[in-house]
């Protein structure tokens, strides 16, 4: 494998753990590490991979699910703020119009004025819930008979 392919690879491994974490609070150093790279070698190479920085991919995502919640959850805005991983209203709702080109009030008006009806905020969280049981332990099982 090349260098080139190499550092493409850690980005997208970082990139899929991004996707997969974005409610979570991150950082550049917590995704350099699990690019296996420093802080600026990952943000440069993020950016040349994605065309945008990693935190500018991070509030994009999170706004893209806030989107989604807004237009299916009886949630309220600032449940969605806070579900998708923003902790300030007040910078939530500025990225969010400044990515939609609304507010999410607005964008939740529009976005329901035709759709079905919201799923209930409590059956959503009851949904996205991890299940008593379900986390896999770092050990591997234990093979049978012993």
């Amino acid at each position: 494998m090349t260098d080139r392919a190499a550092v493409v690879a850690q980005v997208r491994r970082a990139k899929d753990w991004m996707d997969a974490h974005y409610a979570e609070p991150l950082d550049v150093g917590a995704l350099a590490a699990v690019a296996c790279c420093s802080r600026y070698h990952f943000s440069r190479s993020f950016a040349a991979a994605y065309g945008e920085s990693p935190k500018a991919y991070l509030t994009r995502r999170r706004i893209e699910r806030a989107q989604d919640l807004l237009r299916s959850a009886n949630l309220t805005v600032t449940e969605v703020c806070l579900a998708v991983g923003f902790t300030s209203l007040g910078t939530f709702s500025r990225r969010f119009a400044e990515i939609t080109g609304q507010t999410p009030s607005e964008y939740r008006a529009r976005a329901r004025s035709d759709g079905p009806p919201p799923v209930p905020g409590c059956y959503l969280m009851m949904w996205t819930r991890p299940a008593p049981g379900s986390a896999h332990s770092e050990k591997p099982p234990e093979p049978p008979g012993q």
